[in-house]
């Protein structure tokens, strides 16, 4: 799912930002590193500072569910001694709220936000069990004013992105790269190491980032770390563990095989895809969807449809050049499946006007060219609605694209 903030331009909704140890103005450099995240989260911001000025979290809230103050973050639990900034969205969180309240661990709670459910979770459970229980895309920091830990976590394959390491002898953390090349006292240098990787890839994967010292939290993974937070010859005092693992997950799904015919398996499917896009549209704002001419996104919209209690509404860019338009057959699609629909033609100096701005959406080399028309498709799609579903990943998930064809098969 992806979330369409303000001033046009599309993000990942919502930010979060840490600063240990503040080698100097912890709290302006907060501010210098939120002001960086504006467009990720325009609805609110918040701030929130330990009582010896050792740990300071911030956060930028693009508001989806629970709009009211009781959603605002930083959030502390209602025993005090957790503090958590998160960025993401728990789909089962009115479950496990059940589970708490039936297991007499939470008696009710203040607000909707599932921001308060992980919190009160975390609190109960302890981190790893209550990332365990979720359902969904997330990035989080979880600070523990009692042991003073600080502790970060991403979901399990890494939609929501964190970067994290040392500047100077301060332990940051934050939603965008750029964010931290904020802080007063950033001199880290251009990993040069890391260009052939993005050479070959188009993008530099985690664990590593453009600039030595900055890494990317594992999918899947949580990292913590102590008080006094300072860097030593180890590399730091903090340590990264994986809370869910992709291969053990396909083991499983190798010892534990379907065991229906075509059919079935194909009811089944239709199932599991249903229950998730419904997760995925509750929203206390308007909710859309991109729509191609692919299996993906027309899939997507049709689910969408079938359980909407209105009229999807549906976005479209196209294009003149002969071969890259799909906005033809999109318009087909949506028709068939009473979508309202939008569609905008862009131009070779619309696809241009971009490039200068390009270098000002990411945080780091990036050489996707879907990203030109991904954000004109944002821009569009801003005007109408806060949240927009799109078919990403569905290619990857199912195998679609004919690169993989030559992946050999045993």
């Amino acid at each position: 799912m992806i979330k369409i903030t303000h001033d046009n331009e599309e993000w990942q909704m919502c930010g979060i930002a840490g600063i240990c140890n503040p080698y100097r103005n912890g709290k302006e450099n907060m501010q210098r590193m939120l002001d960086r995240m504006q467009k990720r989260g325009p609805n609110a911001e918040g701030m929130w500072c330990s009582e010896d000025n050792c740990v300071v979290l911030g956060h930028r809230r693009l508001s989806i569910v629970d709009l009211s103050a009781n959603g605002a973050q930083p959030m502390v639990s209602r025993s005090g001694r957790y503090v958590i900034s998160y960025n993401g969205e728990i789909y089962n969180c009115r479950e496990i709220a059940e589970k708490l309240v039936k297991e007499g661990r939470v008696q009710s709670f203040r607000g909707t936000s599932d921001t308060e459910i992980l919190l009160e979770a975390a609190e109960s459970y302890g981190l790893d069990e209550t990332l365990k229980l979720c359902t969904g895309m997330f990035a989080l920091a979880l600070y523990d004013r009692k042991e003073k830990t600080l502790s970060l976590a991403r979901d399990r394959v890494g939609e929501k992105p964190l970067y994290y390491g040392y500047v100077g002898d301060s332990f940051v953390f934050a939603s965008d790269l750029a964010a931290i090349a904020q802080l007063e006292w950033f001199d880290n240098e251009i990993d040069r190491d890391v260009l052939g990787i993005y050479f070959t890839h188009g993008y530099i994967p985690a664990p590593y980032s453009i600039y030595k010292g900055i890494g990317k939290l594992r999918p899947g993974t949580v990292l913590t770390v102590r008080y006094p937070y300072r860097k030593n010859e180890n590399e730091g005092h903090y340590d990264v563990r994986p809370y869910w693992s992709m291969i053990e997950a396909a083991r499983r799904g190798e010892q534990e095989k379907f065991t229906g015919n075509r059919e079935e398996a194909a009811d089944e499917l239709e199932r599991l895809l249903k229950e998730a896009i419904k997760y995925q549209m509750v929203a206390d704002v308007p909710v859309g969807a991109f729509l191609s001419a692919g299996i993906d996104s027309s899939t997507v919209v049709s689910l969408m449809q079938a359980q909407a209690p209105g009229r999807v509404k549906t976005f479209t860019i196209g294009m003149k050049e002969n071969g890259f338009d799909e906005a033809g057959a999109a318009a087909d699609i949506a028709a068939h499946l009473g979508t309202e629909h939008t569609e905008l033609y862009i131009s070779e100096a619309d696809a241009r006007a971009v490039i200068p701005e390009i270098s000002g959406m990411f945080g780091e080399p990036f050489a996707d060219s879907s990203q030109i028309p991904t954000y004109l498709v944002s821009r569009m799609t801003r005007e109408h609605v806060t949240v927009s579903l799109s078919g990403d990943a569905g290619d990857e998930l199912f195998g679609g694209y004919t690169s993989y064809q030559s992946v050999s098969r045993v």
